[in-house]
């Protein structure tokens, strides 16, 4: 009925409705004959019977998989298919998402084949996730050391070798690499390939000279930073996330642009390391995605460390001059100047698709580089598929691991099944000092989608480990159901946060709730135990008030008899 409403030729209508519902007609009216020939209650269980009804459960999974099977064959109708696959899958790209996907296809025996331009390990291992992390466990160790009175220690200065810090992280680095070699790879069943990746059609991709076949192609190629095309930065020196590893020498005034994550991380590192760090972000908070009390929280502790933030401040354009430069800004409807000897560019990544041949193919690909996909991480062409950053919207090494797993398991099984991968419950950190974890909704993304909740709150100030740590500043914040004590979300700041976070992944993955947490034992004293005193505070605030009442009459009428 609806269809007749819409734009559509009678004719076309017509023979589109009956063909549609003949098969389905066909079925039931199967299953109406035989129940109609019933003579006897034995016929219940007659062979017949039973399987017209069967034929009714399974007729509308049968009649889906047959309009997907149409709908790929029309999809790939107009690219020739080899004779013969010379793999099953093909992997472009060896980060997190690419070495996941590789790993569990050769697990699953399926001949595989891992394309890299680069090194094995992708910008997590040599860029991102290992350096970053590397380098700031080195800053944390000596902000401790300068608060050693607070201990009943002497305070002794320590001297920061910078180069023997850099060297640490590449250390590091090199200790970790073998876990993503290409020889580990080789030994698991990979064919490992070093060049660039062009895909010629769904079949087909180019390396070098040599053109590889596959059943299934996954595009895992990354991301890389993005830097704005700033007037006056013509042959200045940028930082990245990417390049700043081969630094051998401490910038003495750093100016860091971008108050995001890897901003707010290395700023703060740098800063305890001994630059003088200036920080300038254009939106009215640090980590403009968390809510403003908890961006306030770090904004104090980095300004308490010495750093210079600049809020609001939209950058114009760069004066280069020749010991010093400056970063003109526009703030409140003025020009301001920030004087820097290096900059540090952290604005955010962009999905790296340049090259590839996805346009051409008829993928669509969004203004910051990410494939359009559903939600079996399935482009446009149904046997490419997408995982981690070009996947996006989460561009964590977790999620993209998480996400190449859906991706090669219905690449290589999905004409039988599919699966849709998860995304409700994503927890992700920020490791600033203390670490800000999430997973969830937090109150403005409840607000901005018209979700009713109540907080908790529970500040660090009253845990017995945090105490005894020196790691008092801090609080659990946990969104919940009004009345009900299902999680929502959680924000934590505190020490060792991204790993208190796990305890409300797990509640809202498996669907448990605050009362399950306070019935839980935890360790004292840990830091893990905030999480059960957020629970605590719920817990009373829930407090049956008139039932309270009747017991202490019982207790009262108790001590009269």
């Amino acid at each position: 009925l609806v269809m007749a409403l819409t734009p559509m030729r009678t004719w076309t209508f017509a023979w589109v409705s009956q063909i549609g519902m003949l098969a389905g007609t066909a079925v039931y009216v199967n299953a109406g004959t035989q129940l109609a020939r019933l003579d006897s209650l034995a016929g219940i269980l007659s062979v017949e019977l039973i399987g017209s009804f069967a034929l009714l459960g399974i007729f509308p999974w049968v009649a889906r998989k047959s309009v997907a099977v149409l709908r790929r064959r029309r999809a790939l109708a107009c690219w020739p298919r080899p004779r013969r696959f010379e793999y099953n899958l093909l992997v472009i790209g060896a980060g997190a998402a690419g070495l996941v996907a590789a790993y569990i296809a050769a697990a699953l025996k399926s001949k595989v084949a891992l394309i890299e331009r680069d090194r094995m390990g992708g910008d997590c291992l040599y860029t991102g996730c290992v350096p970053s992390k590397t380098l700031i466990a080195s800053a944390r160790l000596l902000a401790r050391m300068r608060r050693a009175d607070e201990f009943g220690l002497r305070v002794i200065q320590p001297e920061v070798d910078f180069p023997a810090v850099m060297r640490r992280v590449r250390d590091v680095v090199e200790r970790i690499a073998p876990h993503d070699s290409a020889e580990r790879y080789t030994r698991l069943g990979v064919d490992c390939i070093r060049g660039d990746a062009q895909i010629l059609s769904p079949y087909s991709v180019r390396v070098g000279d040599r053109e590889l076949t596959a059943r299934n192609i996954i595009v895992a190629s990354g991301a890389r930073p993005w830097v704005p095309a700033l007037e006056g930065s013509e042959g200045l020196d940028i930082l990245t996330s990417d390049n700043l590893w081969g630094l051998e020498e401490l910038p003495g005034r750093l100016l860091v642009l971008g108050g995001g994550p890897i901003g707010c991380e290395l700023a703060q590192a740098f800063a305890r390391l001994g630059s003088r760090v200036i920080l300038v972000e254009m939106a009215n908070q640090l980590l403009p995605r968390e809510d403003a009390d908890m961006a306030q929280r770090i904004e104090k502790i980095l300004r308490g460390e010495g750093i210079d933030l600049h809020l609001e401040h939209r950058a114009l354009r760069i004066d280069q001059g020749e010991a010093e430069h400056e970063l003109v800004c526009e703030h409140a409807g003025a020009e301001r100047r920030l004087g820097f000897e290096r900059i540090l560019v952290a604005l955010g990544r962009r999905a790296e698709t340049r090259d590839l041949g996805l346009q051409e193919l008829g993928v669509e690909v969004g203004p910051d580089g990410t494939v359009e996909h559903d939600r079996q991480m399935r482009t446009a062409v149904p046997n490419l598929y997408v995982c981690g950053d070009v996947a996006g919207p989460f561009q964590f090494t977790h999620m993209a691991a998480h996400q190449a797993w859906y991706a090669t398991v219905n690449a290589l099984f999905g004409r039988f099944w599919s699966f849709a991968v998860d995304e409700t419950v994503v927890p992700f950190a920020t490791f600033v000092d203390p670490e800000l974890a999430r997973v969830g909704l937090n109150e403005q993304e409840a607000q901005r989608k018209g979700i009713p909740y109540e907080t908790v709150h529970y500040e660090l100030a009253g845990l017995d480990r945090a105490l005894a740590e020196g790691e008092a500043q801090g609080v659990v914040k946990v969104l919940t159901v009004p009345g009900k004590d299902r999680v929502l979300g959680a924000s934590i700041l505190a020490h060792g946060a991204g790993e208190l976070i796990g305890e409300f992944v797990s509640a809202m993955r498996n669907g448990y709730g605050l009362n399950k947490i306070l019935g839980t034992i935890h360790v004292y004293p840990t830091m893990s135990e905030a999480n059960k005193h957020a629970a605590g505070v719920w817990r009373r605030a829930h407090t049956p008030q008139r039932l309270l009442g009747w017991v202490e009459r019982y207790h009262a009428w108790m001590r009269r008899a």
